[in-house]
C-alpha cells in the first residue's frame, strides 16, 4: 500500500497488533467521534506523538518546567480571562 503526502511516497507496512477490549472501545470511540477514519489513522497519530515527545530535548523539557514552577510561584491572577487571554496574543506575536 502507498500513501502519497506532499508529493512525497511513502511506503506502508501492514502489522497486526492486539490490544485490550477497552483499548478497542476507545479507539472505536475515536472513529465515531469523526477525529479519525479508521483504526490505522489512531494508531498513527499516537505514535507520531509519541515520536514528537521523544524529540523534545531535555532543555525545552526544562525550560518548560521552569516556567510551569515560575508560574505556580506568581500565585493567582487578579486578571479576567480576556485579560488574560489578550496577553497571551500580545506576547505570541512579540515572539512570532
Amino acid at each position: 500500500m502507498l500513501l502519497l503526502v506532499s508529493e512525497v511516497v511513502m511506503s506502508m507496512v501492514k502489522k497486526s497488533i492486539s490490544v485490550t477490549e477497552k483499548q478497542e472501545q476507545w479507539i472505536k470511540s475515536q472513529i465515531a467521534s469523526g477525529n479519525f477514519g479508521n483504526d490505522s489513522e489512531v494508531l498513527r497519530d499516537l505514535i507520531r506523538e509519541r515520536q514528537a515527545k521523544e524529540r523534545e530535548t531535555p532543555a525545552e523539557i526544562q525550560a518548560i518546567r521552569s516556567a510551569l514552577i515560575e508560574g505556580e510561584k506568581s500565585g493567582f491572577s487578579e486578571k479576567s480571562i480576556d485579560e488574560i487571554w489578550d496577553d497571551a496574543r500580545r506576547q505570541h506575536r512579540k515572539h512570532a
